[in-house]
């Protein structure tokens, strides 16, 4: 069995502009980081002609379809029906994304088959862990 998931989504970037441009990005959860998701939009999408990532929990995302959650760098909320808006704040500015409630929700439900929610700390090798923080001491 994988122990990485990704998922390619289609964003749409909310701009001043009427028409909202399609872009793509890659939903990314692993096993081996069982709290956090990630975002990844390609280099051809961004300002900066690189590929941008963005990481933040499992949890703000699934909490971010029934409400609004977050108030840090990383915002989720639902906008409307079918759709769930992620905000992306940075020094250089804020870029906001409209994705289908629906692939999040799949992309959810595929992370929760390979790590079911409240069992992450499972997947943890803690031993390990602190065995490499006191090798370095």
């Amino acid at each position: 069995m994988s122990t990485v998931i990704e998922q390619p989504v289609e964003a749409r970037l909310v701009a001043a502009a009427p028409r909202m441009p399609n872009i793509p990005a890659t939903l990314h959860y692993d096993r081996d980081d069982p709290f956090a998701v990630r975002m990844t939009f390609p280099a051809p999408a961004t300002l900066e002609g690189v590929e941008v990532c963005w990481t933040f929990a499992r949890e703000l995302l699934a909490a971010g379809l029934r409400g609004p959650e977050g108030h840090g760098d990383v915002r989720v909320r639902p906008y409307g029906y079918d759709r769930t808006v992620l905000e992306f704040h940075a020094p250089e500015g804020t870029a906001v994304v409209h994705v289908r409630s629906g692939e999040v929700r799949r992309f959810l439900e595929a992370t929760s088959e390979l790590v079911p929610a409240g069992l992450e700390l499972l997947q943890l090798d803690l031993d390990h862990g602190l065995a490499e923080l006191m090798r370095d001491a």
